[in-house]
Parts: C-alpha cells; structure tokens; sequence
C-alpha cells in the first residue's frame, strides 16, 4: 500500500488531464480492491445514458472502454438508489440487470463521483466475475479516489467557464455593444496588421471616414432610441456594400471607418477610392424605418484616400481621411445638401 500511495502521490502532482490522473487510480483501486476490472464512468441522467469513459481490464472480464448503457439498467443506479455501494453476488442481488449479465457482472462495488454541489458527474466501480469479499478499508479509498476525481473535473470545468468568460470579456472590450462592429481599439489594432500586410505587398492602403449629417438632430428631436435604431441600420447598409476584404468599424457617437488593402504602388489608388467615397455615400441614403418614424436621409458625408503606408502612418492616415470627410462635408452643406 505505501508504493500504491507513493504512486497516487506522483500522480496527483503530476496530472495535467482527466485521462492523466484517472488511469493509475485505476491501477491503485485494482491493487486495493483485488477485484478484475476497474473502471470510471460519466452519466447523462437527461439522456439516460452511463458511458464508460476508461477501464483497467486485468483478467477474463472485460468493460470496454466507449460502452454506452442505459442509464436505468446499470448496477451504478441500482447501488445509489438501495444506498448498497458493494455485493459480492449480483445475479442475486440485481439480475434484473440485462448489463451486468451480458457482461458476466458478479462482484461489483462502486462510489459516485460528484461535483461540490452534489451534482451526480459519474462512478468510480470495481467488478470481478467471480465472488469476491471486499478487503478492509477498499471502499473508505474508493471513495477517496471518486473525490479526487470529482474534484478534478471541477476544477477542469472551472477553467472552461474562466476561458470562456475571458473570452468573452476580450470580445466585449474590441466590440461595439449597440452595433456588433469592432470598435476603436480593434480597429487601430486591425490597422496595424493591414499597413504590416499592404508594405509587404507594396499595396496602397485604403482607409474611408464616415460622418453622419445631422445625427444630433435626429436624437435630439426623435430620441435615442431612433438614433441607437439608424446606427445599427446604417452598419447593416455599409456592411453590404464594402468588398470582402475590408473592415467595417464604429470609431464612437456618428463615425465609422472602413479599411481595406488597395491597388498596388504605382496604380491609381485615388480612383479606386473616390468610387468607394461614392458607393459608402449613396449606401446610406434613402429611408429608416425608426420605430413608427419613417426618416429619409439624405446620406452621410464619407472622405476616403489611398495611401502609401510606407510614407503615411495609420493615425496619420484616419486624421487625412477625417479632413477628406469634412471637405466633402462642407461641399454638400455649401451646395445645399446635408448639415452639419
């Protein structure tokens, strides 16, 4: 027993997995119990469904790993429900159990392995197909071994909840909440990689600002919830009108930012950019459906420029685009279309 409990020592230190601690419990409750096939078993009580995750099959008797049973034929749910953990004779005991009996089941012990809450995760079991008596202290370390394991798995599924949360705290933190469309800080981070990828290629990057004319007005004679509602509804408008590889993105309050690669040096970049200023401009023309309000609007002034990122740094580039979207600004507003 001390080398079984020296081994259970370096296991306990060393397992990283479910799979990793579990096995050489196997192994030790084999040693402890004397009994043919040990092994650990996961129960879906909403399927019905007992599923044999590991085994240690050391003589004739054999419980194969992967084995699915129903649930209300198992000698696991019979030995919860009599409170009787150990029989050294099945068949007399439950041979209602078609399992147990197709697997020539005769001495079986087991304890359950539960989360801290008492949730039911599974059983750690011993079987042998001959009669065998249970040697002193076997079940006090059977149970020893489901709560090391039960623990295990509350552990793993705490890391799982952490990284998901993580996950969805980091997703928070680049996303606009109201739109979905990443926001500043991903967006400057997205500029990095595009100005990293365009000088690599010796492409133009393209970058459009976009402003809409008279939002304030809006809001304030609407309502925020009219706002909040043509926000979203101008994001779905422009998501369908930029190119595959572009970025779409809420800089904050009536500004956005789409960014893509361009042509390469030494084509005519500023074409290409001006039919974007022109299509992200048209995009968000036409009528809003906000609540009962039906709003036309006659578009959002758009600046957009192609640039050499090799001589334009990113926030230099988002200051020129933003004076490119004020000029046009002050074109429509001199000319009589859009506000300010």
């Amino acid at each position: 027993m001390n080398l079984s409990f020296d081994h259970l020592s370096d296991s306990l230190t060393s397992a990283r997995t479910l799979e990793e601690l579990t096995r050489p419990l196997l192994e030790m409750l084999e040693a402890v119990t004397g009994m043919e096939s040990t092994y650990f078993t996961l129960i879906d009580e909403t399927k019905g469904v007992q599923h044999v995750l590991y085994a240690l099959n050391t003589k004739s008797l054999q419980i194969p790993e992967g084995l699915d049973v129903p649930w209300a034929d198992t000698l696991c749910k019979r030995a919860l429900d009599e409170d009787c953990p150990y029989t050294p004779d099945v068949p007399a005991q439950w041979g209602d159990s078609d399992a147990a009996r197709a697997l020539g089941i005769h001495t079986y012990v087991s304890s359950p392995v539960r989360a801290e809450d008492g949730a039911l995760y599974g059983t750690l079991c011993a079987a042998s197909e001959e009669e065998r008596p249970l040697p002193e202290n076997a079940q006090k370390v059977l149970r020893l071994f489901a709560r090391l394991i039960g623990q295990h798995l509350e552990r793993e599924q705490l890391v799982r909840r952490l990284a998901l949360a993580n996950a969805e705290l980091a997703e928070h933190a680049s996303k606009d909440v109201l739109t979905g469309l990443p926001n500043r800080r991903l967006l400057l981070d997205e500029m990095s990689r595009l100005w990293a990828q365009c000088t690599r290629d010796r492409r133009h990057v393209l970058l459009s600002f976009i402003d809409l004319d008279g939002f304030k007005a809006i809001n304030d004679t609407h309502g925020h919830q009219a706002g909040d509602q043509m926000l979203v509804q101008v994001a779905a408008r422009l998501q369908r009108t930029m190119r595959a590889t572009d970025l779409l993105a809420r800089l904050g309050g009536d500004e956005f930012v789409v960014i893509g690669p361009g042509p390469a040096l030494g084509a005519d970049g500023q074409a290409i950019a001006s039919i974007l200023q022109a299509r992200f401009g048209m995009a968000t023309q036409g009528s809003y459906a906000l609540g009962a309000l039906q709003l036309a609007y006659p578009g959002a002034s758009v600046g957009c420029l192609a640039m050499d990122p090799n001589t334009v740094s990113p926030d230099t580039a988002l200051a020129a685009a933003d004076e490119r979207m004020y000029e046009t600004k002050r074109m429509r507003r001199d000319g009589g279309g859009g506000t300010e």
